[in-house]
């Protein structure tokens, strides 16, 4: 099945032959391969591009072995490129894979990597270069580090519901409870039945993603890095902060674990696109919180399976489904905070902190959403609208709900929208 993945594509459209290198990273599986390898190979050759002028390297693959020394690699593409009228693009899929090796002219010195060859092949002017890679040898950011300013990134994501629903058609309503359930690593979509699913993204975590990140960051405590896992997707959505994490923690297990080795694990997590942080922000006060913040997992099936299918609130779901949303858009997503004095039952007023749960910020364009699973009466719809009254501002204001389809306005100007119609509305805003 060839699933389109026209947002990603075009990113690698616009960014061709800009001098840089382009990068593409994700959590892994998410189909950064089949992006670049399929979808972009065949806009390339539909635009006449020659086959040949293709170069292609799979480090994972017996058959590119010899590339992982970059000295063979970057040997190999001069010959094929330097010198030729021609223009030639340069894949290379699992940089992860690659070795260091010594400086044949100064053997005790620092020893030559893969970026050292992708950064003098940068300097061809009729090559055009791509890589994607990251497990435990070489997470993404590392490579952008590496890169010192001379890289494109380009994010791939697991499809969000627009990619997933033109894959499968259908009922919107049947196809969201399966999108919701099993989430949206593309090969879901070729697993013949629900075992296979829920083995497949068991799997994901425990064969991939944490062995990655134990071998990578040598990990001692393989135990503690799961139950953090267990303990993030089960309370996605939840106010938390690592200490309150590291409490929680040592009370189940007895022991004490420090607070510097939960925030590095969270950080290890986020490396690996596993997770994204999000922040409170005080709307009038303009600043940050130091804590605490949110958590959300890039995938909701991963998140689901961990956790044993269990805890199906659709509040926190259709939270964390939003919010990947917004990042898939390119947003920046805090949570919003602000305040409201309310009179207490001893007649007194109280300086009390309202939640907006997300603001979406992409360059000058703010938006302030709500999600809201249900608004069945009056207080529930007060609730949800307060906290965009004390904004005092007129930016943009949305409800996404599950139990409405067709969208409309309150006197308020306040958008109320389906959460199906606002996961596939890409021009909403």
């Amino acid at each position: 099945m060839e699933i389109k993945r026209d947002k990603y594509l075009q990113q690698l459209i616009d960014y061709m032959w800009d001098g840089q290198i382009k990068v593409i990273t994700g959590i892994r599986r998410c189909g950064k391969s089949f992006l670049l390898n399929t979808l972009f190979r065949k806009y390339l050759l539909e635009q006449g591009v020659p086959q040949d002028n293709i170069l292609s390297v799979e480090l994972d693959l017996t058959k590119d072995i010899k590339y992982r020394n970059p000295l063979v690699l970057a040997e190999y593409v001069r010959n094929k490129v330097d010198g030729q009228a021609e223009q030639f693009y340069l894949f290379v899929d699992e940089i992860q894979m690659s070795d260091s090796v010594k400086n044949p002219h100064n053997p005790d010195g620092k020893p030559i990597t893969f970026y050292d060859a992708l950064n003098d092949l940068r300097s061809l002017p009729n090559l055009d270069v791509y890589v994607t890679g990251s497990n435990s040898k070489m997470l993404s950011k590392d490579i952008l580090t590496e890169f010192r300013g001379r890289s494109d990134e380009i994010q791939v994501h697991p499809l969000n519901f627009a990619e997933y629903y033109s894959a499968v058609g259908g009922d919107k309503e049947d196809v969201f409870e399966d999108y919701a359930f099993y989430g949206s690593m593309p090969l879901i979509l070729s697993r013949p039945n629900d075992t296979a699913k829920a083995n497949y993204l068991t799997s994901l975590f425990s064969e991939v993603y944490i062995k990655d990140i134990v071998e990578r960051k040598k990990i001692a405590r393989e135990d503690i890095l799961g139950q953090l896992i267990d303990l993030l997707c089960s309370s996605v959505g939840s106010l938390t902060n690592p200490k309150k994490i590291c409490d929680t923690l040592n009370s189940k297990t007895g022991e004490k674990i420090s607070v510097n080795t939960i925030s590095s694990y969270i950080d290890y997590l986020q490396d690996a696109f596993l997770f994204r942080e999000s922040k409170r922000f005080d709307v009038k006060g303009r600043k940050y919180f130091e804590y605490p913040y949110k958590y959300y997992c890039e995938d909701i099936g991963l998140r689901n399976a961990r956790i044993g299918f269990r805890q199906q609130e659709m509040t926190h779901i259709m939270e964390n489904i939003i919010f990947n949303e917004l990042i898939i858009r390119g947003f920046s997503v805090d949570i919003g905070v602000v305040y409201s004095n309310e009179k207490n039952d001893n007649g007194s007023y109280s300086k009390i902190a309202r939640e907006i749960d997300f603001i979406a910020t992409k360059g000058n364009k703010k938006i302030y959403i709500q999600s809201a699973f249900a608004l069945p009466d009056e207080a529930k719809t007060e609730q949800e609208l307060k906290p965009f009254s004390l904004t005092n501002d007129y930016f943009p204001k949305i409800i996404v709900r599950k139990d409405i389809r067709k969208r409309w306005y309150n006197d308020d100007g306040i958008l109320n929208i389906g959460l199906i119609d606002f996961l596939l509305d890409d021009n909403l805003f």
